[in-house]
């Protein structure tokens, strides 16, 4: 009798460790999904704050039709890459898509922003001065949230990749997940600060 109980306790303990190893995958795997919702949360709004910034930018810049389209049409590119990425956060090819989708965004902004500085009342304007401050506050916060996002990422995979979690990473199907990175080319024009000038 007491060796069946002393079984009975070894498969409790066993089951309850099993147990709290894949809690804590799904956990982890749970903290970078939310961690992705704060990247969503900042990405729509910097969408949203765009149609405004050019909206203000044509009244002055007539002649800047083409960069005033870039823009809009990778503010669309980097939606649908935004889209990708919401169905799967951490799939290296959704991470890639969203990853270039914005640094063509970045591209364009910069441009429009560059552009704009040949245009005094534009720069004088009370609008287009709000609208590259909230945009500058939003690409901080986007910032923030990717490097949120990132740290999440990094502990999921350490926690499904140490041993013996990554047995049971591997039974029940965790798999990896990407970090969202900047484009080795962007990278540059990222890290520099942006110089707007009013």
């Amino acid at each position: 009798m007491s060796s069946l109980l002393i079984f009975i306790v070894i498969v409790a303990v066993i089951a309850f460790w099993a147990m709290g190893i894949y809690n804590g995958l799904v956990t982890a795997r749970n903290a970078y999904k939310n961690a992705f919702a704060q990247i969503d949360v900042q990405l729509q709004r910097r969408f949203d704050l765009i149609p405004n910034l050019v909206e203000v930018a044509k009244k002055y810049m007539a002649h800047e039709r083409e960069t005033l389209e870039a823009v809009i049409a990778a503010r669309s590119a980097a939606q649908s890459g935004l889209a990708a990425a919401k169905a799967s956060p951490g799939d290296p090819e959704a991470m890639a898509q969203l990853a270039a989708a914005q640094g063509q965004l970045n591209a364009g902004l910069g441009r429009l922003l560059a552009v704009a500085e040949a245009y005094p009342d534009l720069k004088a304007n009370q609008n287009m001065m709000q609208l590259t401050e909230e945009l500058t506050s939003t690409e901080n916060k986007v910032a923030f949230s990717r490097q949120a996002f990132n740290d999440a990422v990094m502990a999921y995979n350490n926690k499904r990749e140490v041993f013996p979690n990554s047995v049971f990473a591997g039974m029940f199907g965790f798999q990896p997940a990407t970090l969202l990175e900047i484009p080795a080319d962007k990278q540059a024009q990222v890290r520099e600060a942006p110089k707007v000038q009013f």
